[in-house]
């Protein structure tokens, strides 16, 4: 069809008499038409170019999905993603991994619900104490239950099954984030800007590699411990301070509970969620690149490429619409310790053990 409209236009070109007048000659003006066509030249040039050149270096690394997941950020519309009532619900787990205590338990729990109808992406973290009883354990170890028992679906799907009944909302997708891989991640972004609520200190905070020293017959195991603290304001941490941010658990001004480590989890997931879809990330090839290779290593998740390219696109353009919310403990009680729970310090629903309709009603209301 081009080719028939560049004969037409052509041909309607009308040939110039000789004029031998000292009249000046207007000069031929560029034609919109191929105004245009350089103005699409440029674009595939400056911008489509260097996406495939990238695609197939990260192709070579190993970490192929780049371009599908570029395609459903530019081009695939939300509406190509599962959504329930207008929201995609997904749930991010935080896990140790090698070389610490409780290497499979997600002690970092995320309900995270990103809405298509221009509404704000809500989180809530989820108390890891909360008990389960069918698995007879803490809602953290499903996790871990879903890996080594294959009827349970893995562990990713697991720990969906398990979030829907206890929130009452469909989970459909999960992310699973090694804490040594969300180090390597702040620092490839170089640092995230986190406003800390309060001043706190911490003087057990555990030194990594050093959990099983006898401390020379010390009693107290001090040597096993170090000292962090923070002040209150905007902190820029790195990968590792943001860690010892989040795992703290010891701290005093009221942040020793799983509620305020929550709250704080929260706080630097959002900060590394803005500076990952800041435009200096996204337009910075050699930094996209870094930061997969970190996820490819560190990172599990059941959404497909393209999915993640089109979620990209939406938490972008909300990105200044992120909110934190704080689970309702008010309808969680403490009972006390039995063989019922296996002695554990856990949480139960005020309505009852296994009893989640108050906590159903409560996540209904956030999401409505």
């Amino acid at each position: 069809m081009g080719n028939i409209k560049d004969k037409i236009k052509k041909q309607k070109v009308v040939a110039t008499t000789i004029d031998n007048s000292n009249t000046p000659k207007s000069k031929p003006q560029p034609h919109k038409f191929f105004t245009m066509r350089a103005i699409i030249l440029i674009v595939i040039l400056v911008f489509l170019l260097p996406i495939v050149a990238v695609d197939q270096i990260f192709k070579k690394a190993g970490t192929d999905n780049y371009m599908q997941a570029v395609k459903g950020f530019l081009f695939s519309k939300a509406s190509e993603v599962k959504t329930q009532d207008g929201r995609i619900n997904l749930l991010i787990l935080g896990k140790g991994g090698k070389g610490h205590e409780g290497a499979e338990l997600t002690d970092s729990m995320i309900f995270t619900s990103v809405s298509l109808k221009g509404g704000p992406i809500e989180m809530v973290s989820i108390p890891r104490d909360i008990w389960i009883p069918e698995i007879r354990a803490k809602i953290n170890s499903a996790y871990y239950w879903g890996n080594i028992q294959p009827e349970r679906g893995g562990g990713m799907y697991f720990s969906k099954q398990i979030a829907t009944e206890v929130i009452g909302q469909p989970v459909t997708y999960a992310l699973v984030v090694d804490f040594s891989g969300f180090r390597d991640i702040i620092d490839t972004l170089g640092g995230v800007d986190v406003f800390v609520d309060r001043s706190f200190t911490d003087t057990r905070y555990p030194i990594e590699g050093r959990e099983d020293y006898l401390c020379d017959g010390d009693p107290t195991l001090a040597c096993r411990y170090k000292t962090i603290h923070f002040d209150q304001g905007v902190v820029h941490m790195d990968g590792s301070t943001a860690l010892d941010f989040v795992r703290s658990r010891e701290g005093d001004n009221e942040e020793n509970t799983d509620f305020a480590r929550s709250a704080r989890q929260q706080k630097v997931i959002s900060a590394v969620g803005k500076k990952i879809l800041s435009l200096g990330t996204i337009l910075n090839p050699v930094k996209d690149y870094k930061i997969l290779m970190v996820v490819k290593n560190s990172v599990q998740t059941d959404i497909d490429a393209k999915t993640i390219g089109i979620l990209a696109k939406i938490i972008y353009l909300s990105r200044k619409n992120l909110v934190s919310t704080d689970f309702p403990t008010d309808l969680l009680v403490n009972p006390p310790s039995s063989s019922l729970y296996d002695k554990q310090y856990v949480l139960v629903p005020k309505l009852g053990n296994g009893k989640w309709q108050d906590i159903n009603d409560w996540f209904s209301l956030l999401l409505n």
